[in-house]
């Protein structure tokens, strides 16, 4: 497989590991925002969360936790930023979580992309509605 984060798994690529576990590993990013931020991926290869069995989401997510937790108490960050891209922005199509430290004032500014605005009420009751009306056929289908 050529996968980036496969072959980390496999020992064929290094990286600096700061947590490993029989579901998941995590190791620094080699272009990271600030020093400490890590990449966050499950040891079997999914491509995007929808992917991941439902059993592993809660697994991971602690791990993802432990992980912010670690970054705040280790490296004496403020908070942390806890991100997932699906497909869009994916570098490597192999699920993973970045978890970021922060500070205040270390220039990183909410999101990464423009926010904008709803044109009003009623699309914004449209689009909630949309959204919990395929929720519900999510929920019936068993997905």
């Amino acid at each position: 497989m050529s996968c980036a984060f496969c072959r980390i798994l496999r020992g064929e690529t290094p990286a600096f590991m700061v947590l490993e576990d029989e579901i998941s590993i995590a190791f620094l990013d080699h272009r990271p925002l600030f020093p400490g931020h890590c990449l966050l991926i499950p040891r079997d290869h999914y491509e995007t969360l929808i992917d991941l069995p439902p059993e592993l989401v809660g697994p991971l997510f602690r791990n993802a936790r432990l992980l912010a937790r670690a970054v705040e108490v280790g490296l004496g960050a403020e908070g942390s930023f806890v991100a997932i891209n699906n497909r869009v922005s994916q570098s490597v199509p192999h699920l993973h979580i970045h978890v970021v430290p922060r500070r205040k004032g270390d220039g990183l500014r909410g999101f990464f992309w423009p926010r904008q605005r709803y044109a009003g009420e009623a699309e914004m009751a449209e689009i909630a509605r949309k959204l919990r009306e395929a929720i519900d056929r999510l929920r019936e289908n068993g997905r």
